[in-house]
């Protein structure tokens, strides 16, 4: 897996202050994304374990509230071995931090054949990015199509259960 960016001090995806990975590569190709250099799975740097430990290096500072995962698509085929991977060992390593991480694709979909990566997050922001329904004040999310799903609740009663931010 490719990755566009870390951000150690980021405030914009997620409550408090938060270390967040860009994942490379994305299918869906959104109109008017902000972050369209990362449809291209080769863009960026390799994932290895330096990059782990910057993130955990990250995480380990007290003031860290928690780790966002975005990008590109962090649920595309090819990023899922890695994204499963890095999730469990932040989970073991930060049992009291939060995880949140923005997908195109919905929850509905994910917990048919990603529920062992759900597992590890606690909100998921799901749904493409739709420019028609692009609204500037909206917190955490771009478009009034999205959703912030409160993963754990929603995988103990099988049905999604929003959060209100």
């Amino acid at each position: 897996m490719n990755y566009a960016a870390i951000k150690m001090t980021d405030i914009a995806n997620g409550p408090g202050v938060r270390v967040s990975l860009f994942v490379s590569g994305c299918r869906r190709h959104c109109k008017n994304c902000f972050n369209s250099e990362t449809w291209d799975f080769n863009y960026g740097d390799k994932f290895d374990l330096d990059t782990e430990n910057k993130i955990f290096e990250g995480l380990d500072k007290s003031y860290i509230e928690g780790f966002s995962l975005l990008g590109g698509e962090p649920f595309e085929k090819e990023n899922r071995e890695t994204v499963r991977s890095l999730l469990r060992k932040v989970r073991a390593r930060y049992p009291d931090k939060t995880i949140w991480c923005y997908s195109g694709f919905k929850f509905e979909e994910l917990i048919k054949d990603a529920a062992d990566i759900l597992e590890n997050i606690d909100v998921l922001v799901d749904g493409e990015f739709i420019d028609e329904k692009k609204n500037l004040k909206l917190k955490f999310r771009g478009s009034e199509n999205q959703r912030i799903v409160d993963v754990k609740k929603s995988m103990e009663c099988g049905k999604v259960v929003e959060m209100d931010m």
